[in-house]
């Protein structure tokens, strides 16, 4: 029984930091102007970032955030994510490495499949 309910318990934690939204983060859907003191941080895959690269924009996949964080170096970030997935495990990573994230933009939008589970997330870029 007690086997059960680790095996349940973990499984709940990694299904929260993948699926469900950061809270006191905000959706924009165009990215901050170059003259404010927030570094966008995109976080899509160097496949998806070098085809439609974002201009002034530090590229740092999600996969490579907990090794390579110290090469941030400012404090106030605003995350380009083309999922939502992307984007909540990028702003908790951050978040628990002491950066203040301000925002996000989702880039992709979902797939016509999709379409019911991406009502709810704002889209720009």
């Amino acid at each position: 029984m007690l086997l059960l309910i680790i095996i349940v318990s973990t499984i709940m934690v990694a299904m929260y930091n993948r699926y469900f939204p950061v809270k006191g983060v905000q959706c924009s859907t165009e990215l901050p102007a170059e003259t404010e003191s927030i570094l966008i941080l995109d976080v899509r895959d160097y496949n998806q970032s070098s085809a439609n690269p974002i201009p002034h924009a530090v590229n740092l996949p999600v996969a490579y955030i907990k090794r390579n964080w110290d090469d941030v170096a400012a404090t106030r970030i605003h995350v380009a994510a083309s999922t939502p997935v992307e984007k909540n495990m990028s702003i908790r990573m951050l978040r628990r490495k002491g950066f203040e994230v301000a925002g996000y933009t989702l880039t992709e939008k979902q797939s016509p499949l999709n379409q019911n589970k991406g009502k709810g997330y704002c889209y720009g870029i």
